[in-house]
């Protein structure tokens, strides 16, 4: 007599075809200084990383190292902050990074340069109306939510179709990754906000599916860096 067969519950496969992305929140970048301003790229600001955000960079890689990813690219934007934290990554792979510039953070509008920090510290009736709505674009000249979506929508999509089957590495920042939240989620708003500088989260991309498998892991920090509160951006 046959043994009776075992209905097992199976680890998670990425679908035939499925482009699995390991978004990294860039390290943790400069303070701004009181009268001080960030430089601009493509008028974004652009702060290089924090002696704790290079600390952070390596820990990125470490972690990803160990687990044996089998990682067949590496992006970043067009921000040095995403340079430097995916460069520890890139040097110990062998890999170029490639930049996706779609995936820059939102633009702040009059508040680049630093201005969104000093605004958000100081509780600025825009900045309190910015979390309330969950909308970057209450500040003056800031980015239209909707062509934030795009163009965060058509960024994932490219790495994804150049991709299939692969795993990849994309270093964003907080504001991309909610959005990308929000994408997968049908949500909106600052819901995702705050993903922690250094993070992991991962995603599956499918032709008409997009997957969450994980948000915002900062285990390969450990408690160094979880004490104290990160703006989004």
């Amino acid at each position: 007599m046959s043994a009776p067969r075992e209905f097992r519950q199976p680890r998670f496969v990425p679908p035939d075809g499925a482009c699995e992305i390991l978004l990294v929140r860039h390290g943790e970048s400069a303070p701004l200084i009181e009268g001080g301003t960030f430089p601009l790229v493509g008028g974004h600001s652009d702060p290089p990383l924090a002696p704790e955000g290079e600390e952070q960079a390596e820990l990125v890689a470490d972690r990803l190292i160990a687990t044996g990813e089998r990682i067949a690219a590496i992006y970043v934007t067009t921000l040095t902050r995403t340079h430097q934290t995916a460069a520890p990554l890139a040097r110990r792979l062998g890999l170029e990074p490639i930049v996706e510039a779609d995936l820059r953070e939102v633009f702040l509008g009059d508040w680049e340069g630093g201005e969104f920090r000093h605004r958000v510290a100081d509780e600025d009736p825009i900045a309190v109306e910015m979390f309330a709505t969950g909308r970057w674009d209450v500040i003056p000249n800031g980015e239209p939510t909707a062509d934030f979506e795009a163009r965060v929508r058509a960024g994932i999509e490219r790495i994804a179709a150049a991709h299939a089957d692969e795993l990849v590495v994309a270093v964003v920042h907080g504001g991309v990754i909610g959005q990308v939240m929000n994408i997968i989620a049908d949500t909106s708003g600052f819901r995702f906000g705050g993903a922690d500088n250094a993070s992991i989260s991962h995603i599956v991309i499918e032709e008409d599916r997009w997957r969450l498998r994980c948000f915002n892991d900062t285990s390969h920090l450990g408690p160094t860096f979880s004490t104290a509160p990160q703006p989004m951006t």
